[in-house]
């Protein structure tokens, strides 16, 4: 039975879905299916590629941060890593279903990939480009911290070709920064935001936490209206979660406590809304749970991309990839990643074959945060009427006010559209309903 209540305070587990099915069905014993696609050619009109390479290192952990980072790697480390993580581009390279193809969109995701020096960067991408070209990829996008940006780091940045800067900002309140354990200052914002416009980047992204720690809604109002005040191109609005494995989520094991202390989720929902109100006065659109845009006909080539089914090969540790139809997660050890790449091994951890059920579901749930989908496209692809698949939960949302739909669309209310992520769950196979995410 669907829950509808949601009043719930903030408690340990992740709440923001990205894949499909949940991360704890993917096994080590499984990973032989991602070998039977790679030793075979692609179909004579493939998916769209995508490259994403992981940089783990950090200056900083955030104290909400559940991805694999490292903030005490020297020099000669960090060297090592790169070394590695071009040895692997260069071994998926060679193997039938990549070679000769050309990525459409590629991510720079971390950990801190503005960590890097200006060496190192343009070290790695030179070796990169020299296994997949990207001077006809649609998108390069690139995450940083903006404390580690110098006006010539974001100059060779461009140069690199990369089209997206998503700055990580999170608050512009620095007492919010420090207490969350972010490694910036809202001055140091300020002045890499300033480097990147004058620079040129075709788009830039800020993120921003509703919730954090200590936050109050006068502070995340003043935070809203500092973004609007220098009108990025695009603004991502994420609501504060605890995963497991975070230095929150630690201190409430040791303390005992079940409740985060952070934001309850109501509260948190209701702050997204105000911002989406003020960004939408500001001249902006609302393009999915999480995002607006000054421009409505903007492209998020690797979200769209991605979510209707492309190939993505992730490289770097625990990476994630989806590559001929199997998800795919490379070891989260430095160390043992290292070890397998050395022994010219692929450095994959566990692996899942997506059948073509969970596929739909899959496509269906993330194509639902755009807050709009279009229905003819599962009829055309999957030949499957979605209205008519889900109609008892479809109809439920409807007459909870999450959601309206025909029969050629479902369009997500505002309420619907700021708690996307806990609803999607009942559109889940039963075998996937309840389970960890993680």
């Amino acid at each position: 039975m669907l829950d509808t209540t949601s009043t719930e305070e903030t408690s340990v587990g992740n709440y923001f879905i990205s894949n499909y099915p949940q991360y704890s069905f993917w096994k080590p014993e499984l990973v032989n299916h991602v070998h039977d696609v790679l030793n075979n050619p692609a179909p004579p009109d493939p998916l769209p590629l995508g490259l994403y390479f992981h940089i783990p290192f950090c200056r900083k952990r955030c104290h909400f941060c559940y991805f694999r980072v490292y903030t005490d790697k020297k020099a000669s480390e960090i060297r090592a890593y790169i070394d590695s993580g071009i040895k692997e581009i260069e071994k998926y390279g060679a193997m039938p279903y990549l070679k000769g193809r050309k990525p459409k969109f590629i991510y720079f995701g971390g950990g801190t990939p503005s960590y890097l020096s200006v060496s190192q960067l343009t070290d790695l991408t030179d070796r990169m480009k020299a296994v997949f070209p990207w001077d006809e990829a649609e998108e390069v996008a690139f995450e940083c911290e903006p404390g580690t940006l110098t006006e010539k780091k974001l100059d060779q940045i461009r140069k690199l070709g990369v089209t997206r800067l998503s700055l990580g900002v999170e608050s512009f309140d620095d007492h919010i920064l420090e207490i969350n354990g972010r490694a910036h200052r809202s001055k140091e914002i300020i002045r890499a935001y300033e480097y990147a416009q004058n620079i040129g980047f075709p788009q830039i992204n800020i993120d921003l936490i509703a919730g954090m720690i200590d936050e109050t809604e006068d502070n995340w109002i003043k935070t809203v209206k500092k973004a609007i005040e220098l009108a990025p191109e695009c603004v991502t609005i994420y609501q504060m979660e605890i995963p497991y494995n975070t230095t929150i989520y630690k201190e409430m094991k040791e303390s005992g406590k079940i409740t985060a202390p952070v934001a309850d989720w109501p509260t948190k929902r209701r702050w997204v809304s105000d911002a989406f109100d003020l960004f939408v006065e500001a001249g902006y659109t609302i393009t999915s749970a999480y995002t607006v845009v000054k421009d409505p006909d903007v492209k998020f080539v690797y979200r769209d991309a991605l979510w209707g089914g492309a190939d993505m090969l992730g490289t770097g540790v625990a990476s994630f990839g989806h590559i001929g139809g199997v998800h795919v997660q490379n070891e989260h050890d430095i160390g043992t990643y290292l070890d397998r790449v050395t022994n010219n091994e692929f450095p994959i951890y566990r692996a899942y074959p997506i059948n073509d059920d969970e596929t739909l579901i899959r496509e269906f749930i993330l194509q639902l945060k755009l807050g709009e989908v279009n229905l003819d496209y599962f009829k055309n692809k999957f030949n499957e009427d979605i209205a008519r698949r889900f109609s008892n939960t479809l109809q439920l949302l409807k007459n909870d006010g999450y959601l309206t739909y025909s029969v050629n669309s479902i369009k997500l209310s505002r309420d619907g559209l700021l708690q996307i992520d806990r609803l999607i769950h009942e559109f889940f196979l039963a075998e996937h309903q309840n389970a960890r995410y993680a």
